[in-house]
């Protein structure tokens, strides 16, 4: 399984307003420049994790988004899921003999169980050490 881009921004939108959390609304144009990313991407991003709760919106002059949970109470999984789809390393897994079919599971669950332990709040502690240019998951 390969998270592109959306998977990758999502989670430093959401890195990013947990770091901030309680501190009021952030906006996309300030995360942007902070992460020297596009904010019209980011603005195509944003819309799918405030359809699925995950992101509330703030009007007006000071608006921005503020996270819609405690940063605890999301996992990578969810945002990955928003952005990405179903977690799978293969299609059609069901069609697989049952012994690459065993090994396909047992990588999909593995997967599944490091984004849904790991939180926003998790990475948002993290993310200091973690190197410019991109994330480093252990499985």
């Amino acid at each position: 399984m390969k998270i592109s881009t959306k998977g990758r921004y999502g989670l430093t939108i959401m890195i990013e307003l947990a770091k901030r959390h309680g501190e009021g609304p952030i906006s996309l144009k300030s995360i942007a420049q902070t992460n020297d990313l596009s904010e019209h991407y980011l603005e195509q991003l944003i819309a799918p994790l405030r359809n699925a709760g995950l992101v509330k919106s703030i009007r007006g002059a000071y608006g921005g988004y503020v996270l819609a949970d405690q940063p605890s109470n999301i996992t990578a999984g969810d945002v990955i899921r928003v952005l990405e789809g179903p977690i799978t390393p293969v299609e059609g897994i069901e069609d697989e003999e049952p012994a690459k079919r065993e090994l396909w599971i047992r990588i999909r669950d593995a997967i599944k169980d490091v984004l849904d332990s790991t939180t926003i709040d998790d990475l948002a502690k993290h993310s200091d050490d973690v190197v410019s240019d991109g994330y480093m998951f252990y499985i």
